[in-house]
């Protein structure tokens, strides 16, 4: 999904109102003149990792992003990270309780940008044809509702969300991808779906259009998508710590479900910035990244590329809950943000305030540094661990006992709890089409522990009694949170999943 947060020229000048007015107006000048792709040569490449600076470096002040952060907090704003980065240096780098930066954080919608950059690369390297019809990679499927409109169906009318399918659009598009995960082949759903409209004719945002794009790209690479992205785009750009799902078919999940550390998912923004140049390659043709954020249908905000969304002086992959990554090539600025449910605008006020001089360095301010450091360390640190409370006999007669669950509705297939008399456990979860069981640690102790393997997650957990255990999960993190009852009675388990009842469970065969 999109927000409405731009930091364009309106942005800009709303940042430096503060100044005079001569400087003001030759602000202006430049956001005029220096348009996308018009940037300075990197001087170094963040391959093994970013340089920093201080934010008067770059033009902000340090202790209003710092008076900033602590709002945020204090105002209950829902951001689990804040990166700055201007010029390849990284001013600003915030992380709020639970989330602590040390494991990859699921980017929701922003997976659409990285799944169109990888057809942009596929193009590049004539693997396919951005006017190849949709069809022409599935010849051996039957798909229903097969007319002369959905024959017409190209990959770049997927790519631009203008493919013309039956869906919900952005205001419904979580039950039409619902629907899609819904049947047992969800390339097979989404091809089959009724047309209501021509191709290229109307945007409406559609994930199962954007699914379709994997299933495309792995016909025609012979590669899941997250292999050709290891290959082609991860691995050249340093990006190592990667978690994306596949669905039945092992068709990697093209609309979402992407995980990335923060500082990778800026890589993403800074190849943009660069046109598509890393350490001296390119990795995707400029034609691609110049046509990606520029305007190929009109959503009726801002507008939408290949699979990024485009506003006056920015361009920005977007995903529900907050995760986002924003560039402005007039301020050689990069900006991503993650949360678990939050809107750019909440805080777009806070950053605004902190820039004072986009064109030139601030004096030195070791006092606000030094401001925005314990700002910094007061929004990540969580509440004082509380006493370990005695375990009851049953934790030691569960732990290490996989319980194998009947059929159900979010496809777990196995259980496991993990007790060693410290002040956290460990919960293996096995779910069916992921790649690895999530292994995700418990804190015993009122103090949210990071997912280890897996899906991205954080957990805390409390013996409600002898028998049952009681589990806060945050899946994303944040993006979607669930409290588990888990109750066990010698070697049989009831999994309580909210709003589905229980789930009957027995401890698996030696």
């Amino acid at each position: 999904m999109t927000t409405t947060s731009k930091w364009d020229k309106r942005w800009i000048l709303g940042g430096a109102l503060a100044l005079a007015v001569v400087v003001v107006a030759a602000l202006v000048l430049i956001t005029q003149l220096r348009g996308p792709g018009q940037v300075p040569t990197p001087t170094y490449w963040p391959t093994q990792g970013w340089r920093s600076s201080t934010p008067e470096e770059q033009g902000f002040d340090s202790a209003k992003l710092a008076e900033g952060i602590l709002a945020m907090r204090e105002n209950g704003i829902r951001t689990h990270s804040l990166l700055m980065i201007r010029y390849g240096s990284v001013f600003l780098d915030a992380y709020f309780y639970p989330y602590d930066g040390s494991n990859y954080h699921d980017l929701a919608s922003v997976t659409k940008s990285l799944m169109t950059t990888l057809i942009g690369i596929a193009a590049d390297q004539g693997r396919l044809d951005l006017d190849q019809p949709m069809v022409s990679f599935f010849p051996d499927r039957t798909i229903a509702n097969l007319d002369d409109r959905k024959e017409h169906i190209t990959v770049r009318h997927l790519a631009s969300m203008v493919n013309g399918f039956e869906s919900g659009c952005l205001r419904g598009d979580e039950p039409t991808l619902n629907a899609m995960r819904a049947k047992a082949d969800w390339v097979q759903a989404a091809l089959d779906r009724e047309m209501v409209r021509e191709p290229g004719s109307v945007f409406c945002y559609d994930s199962p259009g954007m699914h379709l794009l994997s299933a495309i790209l792995q016909e025609a690479t012979g590669m899941p998508a997250l292999d050709f992205a290891r290959a082609n785009l991860f691995e050249p750009l340093g990006i190592e710590h990667v978690y994306w799902p596949s669905d039945p078919q092992g068709y990697t999940d093209g609309w979402g479900d992407a995980s990335l550390l923060p500082r990778d998912a800026a890589k993403i923004g800074y190849l943009w910035l660069n046109n598509g140049v890393w350490e001296g390659k390119q990795i995707v043709s400029a034609a691609w990244v110049k046509n990606s954020v520029t305007a190929q249908s009109r959503s009726g905000g801002d507008d939408y590329g290949y699979g990024w969304w485009v506003s006056e002086e920015s361009y920005y992959a977007s995903g529900r809950g907050g995760q986002k990554i924003m560039v402005v090539p007039s301020l050689n600025l990069i900006v991503v943000e993650t949360g678990g449910g939050f809107e750019s605008d909440e805080i777009d006020q806070y950053l605004r305030a902190a820039l004072i001089d986009p064109n030139k360095p601030l004096p030195p301010n070791s006092a606000g540094v030094d401001r925005l450091k314990a700002a910094l360390a007061a929004v990540g640190q969580g509440p004082a661990p509380q006493p370990l409370p005695p375990l009851p006999a049953t934790a030691s007669a569960v732990s290490g006992s996989t319980y194998v669950l009947e059929p159900n509705p979010v496809n777990l297939r196995s259980a496991r709890l993990d007790f060693d008399g410290s002040s956290e456990a460990v919960l293996h979860l096995d779910v069916a089409y992921e790649p690895a069981p999530r292994v995700t640690g418990v804190g015993l102790d009122g103090v949210y522990r990071q997912s280890r393997v897996g899906r991205p997650a954080v957990a805390l957990g409390y013996w409600d009694d002898d028998q049952t255990f009681i589990v806060d999960y945050l899946e994303g993190p944040g993006l979607a949170t669930y409290t588990f009852r888990i109750a066990f009675d010698g070697e049989q388990m009831l999994f309580g999943f909210p709003g589905l009842g229980s789930f009957e469970g027995r401890v698996q065969s030696p």
